[in-house]
């Protein structure tokens, strides 16, 4: 089953000619057509322009040997990121039927690399939540407990790679939602430096906060995957004109010398006994392996929580004001103008968009502006500045991804401020503007789920924690271990 393989295996099989690009890509489908019934990872999928492209791959690769890393390399893509003539629907219902006319530069890059770029991946709607249950389409499950969540926004993107469905994809990252259900699922997620990849075609959430990024099997498809996505664009001014390296390259097993950093403001309370010992473990690993572990303090952790919620939900509030009705999507008709909008979002729009956009505006209105979003901007500056600190002393830092393991579908949809906390490891690295990477490190016992360690790297240190978790994955088996509710 070539759907089982990862890209670096599928790739070198390719480039012998051992197998096809079009073998490749029906093992995917045929994986979906058996399992996504149960797991709905994909909100769509048109198998005959996949299976087209991978033709187009196949006859690329008899012409000739190809330098191309993805060439026929089958992934899929999280349904915020435009592709040209796909569906972009945000997981939302505002958008209706609506059809990209463009393509995202990643999207672009992928293609340019000779990927098999197909299907829409399920999400929390437009990126707004840590359970993949806010999707007007329906959750997505977990792989591993179809009755648990697969984690969010990108719940869909992580279930899919590691239920076989494809062989990466991509996410986007506002405040954890690449790593966040990586770690719930058991796969690589990684979330680029800010400004590292291209925004440009991702559909904005909070636009100083959200990066895309991939969601991979092992951490040598997520350095091909990130090398191929990342670069300047002119047509993203947040983008930063800096040299790309082969992240590959680095992936030689040593971290001989590395110092890694432990913050005590990570291990809180809350922390699931079981992800404790996990990522305590996941250290000690680290150490045998030659890592020098430095204790060190991020003072401002305690306040990253309130700061996103209203940094995030004030740029939402901004972001989401251009669906309207109006100029494209879903239309709710009214007597005048303002009752079109008013219908239009108030039918289009789910119940955590529609709390997310009421706590940015009050956020931004008259008279709170200063007290919130000028506060939080401070703050902000002080989290960030914490990480740049820490980084003079350390190479990478150490942390639990999420502060449990999986929870059931609806336990927590009840209580927003619970839902929230689920990101309360993940949001300062998108606050600092730093990289983070999230590796299985292990699992919890009855029932077995798996547990995320979290590496954090200076901003553009990308290859540092690339490397680290290469080494850790060479040594140890957790990212082997395959759902046993799925073929």
């Amino acid at each position: 089953m070539l759907n089982q393989l990862t890209i670096w295996q599928l790739a070198g099989k390719l480039a012998r000619r051992e197998v096809s690009s079009r073998q490749a890509m029906q093992d995917c489908l045929d994986q979906i057509q058996r399992v996504d019934g149960r797991l709905h990872a994909f909100l769509s999928f048109d198998a005959a322009d996949a299976l087209a492209q991978a033709d187009r791959a196949d006859q690329a690769l008899a012409a000739a040997p190809s330098a191309r890393p993805l060439l026929g390399v089958p992934i899929a893509i999280k349904d915020v990121i435009a592709v040209q003539g796909q569906p972009l629907r945000c997981g939302s219902k505002i958008l209706g039927n609506f059809i990209s006319p463009y393509s995202a530069t990643v999207i672009e890059k992928l293609q340019a690399a000779g990927a098999v770029v197909f299907g829409r991946l399920n999400m929390d709607e437009f990126a707004m939540g840590s359970s993949t249950e806010n999707s007007a389409f329906g959750p997505t499950c977990n792989p591993w407990d179809l009755t648990r969540i697969p984690g969010g926004s990108s719940g869909g993107s992580a279930a899919a790679v590691v239920a076989d469905e494809c062989l990466a994809a991509l996410g986007s990252d506002t405040g954890g939602s690449i790593r966040q259900p990586a770690a719930l699922c058991g796969c690589i997620g990684l979330k680029p430096t800010y400004g590292r990849v291209s925004r440009y075609g991702l559909v904005a959430f909070a636009s100083s906060l959200d990066q895309i990024g991939p969601l991979t099997k092992d951490a040598r498809d997520a350095a091909l995957l990130l090398r191929a996505i990342s670069g300047p664009d002119p047509r993203d001014s947040t983008s930063v004109p800096q040299a790309v390296p082969d992240y590959a390259a680095v992936l030689n097993g040593d971290i001989q010398g590395l110092k890694i950093g432990l913050a005590s403001q990570y291990m809180i309370g809350g922390l699931d006994p079981q992800v404790g010992a996990a990522v305590q473990s996941a250290v000690k690993q680290l150490e045998k392996l030659g890592a020098e572990i430095v204790e060190i303090s991020l003072p401002h952790t305690d306040y990253a929580v309130a700061t996103y919620y209203i940094i995030a939900t004030a740029e939402a509030s901004a972001n989401l004001a251009r669906f309207d009705g109006v100029r494209y999507g879903a239309r709710v008709d009214g007597a005048d103008p303002i009752e079109l909008y008013a219908k239009t979002r108030g039918a289009g729009f789910g119940p955590e968009v529609k709390r997310r956009i009421i706590l940015g505006t009050y956020a931004l209105s008259s008279g709170y502006y200063d007290a919130y979003y000028l506060r939080a901007q401070k703050v902000r500056t002080l989290i960030r500045r914490d990480f740049l600190q820490a980084f003079e002393k350390v190479d990478a830092i150490a942390t639990p991804t999420t502060p449990t393991a999986a929870f059931r579908l609806g336990e927590k949809s009840g209580d927003p401020l619970q839902m929230y906390l689920s990101d309360i490891f993940t949001i300062s690295c998108n606050l600092g503007g730093i990289c983070g990477l999230s590796l299985p490190c292990g699992f919890t016992s009855a029932p077995k789920l798996p547990i995320g360690l979290q590496l954090l790297g200076r901003p553009f240190g990308e290859e540092t924690i690339l490397r680290i978790a290469h080494a850790y994955e060479q040594s140890t088996g957790w990212h082997k271990e395959k759902p046993p509710l799925l073929p």
